[in-house]
């Protein structure tokens, strides 16, 4: 079984502290991290890739830290940073090819693994073309791609699918839901939906800390009983929108009508409505909602 532990790691740039005693345990599947711009969790996804020392704590890889594996360790972790370099005036097999090569991958198996890439990926009919021909989500698709060259045990995957159209996030979550059965797969994202359907478990970082975890129905209890739809308009909708975190607005009939997350009842005619993960996350974020779950 594979084990990536994390335990009271905290960084620190100057004084500010960008990841505070974060400990969890993560073995294989997909875990989705979710927290805010700034909530520390490309400084945590650093930390565990061994490109950052922690100030104190530890990460370990099944039992040894990742420090301490150094080269065995980058072996079998796959990184996919929110901004990856790249040459443009390569094509994408010469850009693979060459990672191959500074990765160090066999020759006798890298055929095989350029024909997985391109498989998974749909860039099988690109792979001739210059990467500055591609669009955002072909780039962040090869990105996924050489991320995986070396077969990762560990792929950590910083907000992915930003700035791609609605189908090409799709496209990379279904992706990574196929490769999730035999590795660690950890993705850090401030979009909800991306976590949805694909995360075995949800990380939850605010401030620099990991304060929940759980499944995503764990995280979707939080939110039972908390969320109403509200008609509303004039002053009364800008008083509500002022008072009440909204997570939805709509027009209906020609009035609008405001999701409001809240633990209590925001006007007399407020009706209970069913719960997302998108609602479950806004009421943690700006209620603080009890904890989902022990983070290790």
């Amino acid at each position: 079984m594979l084990e990536l532990r994390l335990e009271e790691v905290t960084k620190r740039f100057g004084e500010k502290i960008a990841v505070d005693q974060a400990s969890c345990r993560m073995t294989e599947g997909v875990y989705g991290l979710l927290g805010a711009n700034g909530a520390g969790k490309t400084t945590l996804m650093r930390l565990i890739c061994a490109l950052l020392t922690p100030q104190s704590g530890s990460v370990t890889f099944c039992g040894e830290p990742v420090l301490r594996l150094g080269a065995g360790y980058r072996r079998i972790l796959g990184y996919l940073p929110q901004d990856f370099g790249y040459y443009p005036d390569f094509t994408a097999e010469k850009y693979l090819r060459y990672l191959a090569q500074l990765k160090a991958l066999p020759a006798s198996i890298l055929e095989t693994k350029l024909e997985e890439i391109w498989e998974l990926t749909g860039l099988g009919e690109a792979r001739k073309k210059k990467l500055k021909t591609f669009s955002g989500g072909m780039l962040r698709r090869l990105g996924l791609g050489q991320a995986i060259l070396n077969d990762p045990r560990v792929l950590v995957l910083d907000e992915p699918t930003s700035g791609l159209d609605p189908k090409e996030r799709i496209r990379f979550r279904n992706i990574i839901s196929a490769m999730g059965r035999e590795r660690i797969i950890l993705l850090s994202t401030h979009i909800v939906q991306d976590v949805e359907s694909v995360a075995d478990e949800i990380l939850l970082m605010k401030g620099g800390r990991l304060s929940a975890a759980g499944s995503p129905q764990q995280m979707l209890s939080l939110a039972i009983g908390k969320v109403w739809e509200c008609p509303a308009e004039g002053t009364l909708a800008e008083r509500l929108m002022a008072q009440y975190p909204i997570s939805n607005i709509r027009h209906e009939e020609g009035r609008l009508k405001l999701r409001i997350v809240s633990g209590e009842r925001p006007t007399q005619d407020s009706v209970l409505a069913a719960p997302n993960l998108e609602d479950a996350y806004l009421f943690w974020q700006t209620e603080h909602a009890g904890q989902m779950g022990e983070t290790r």
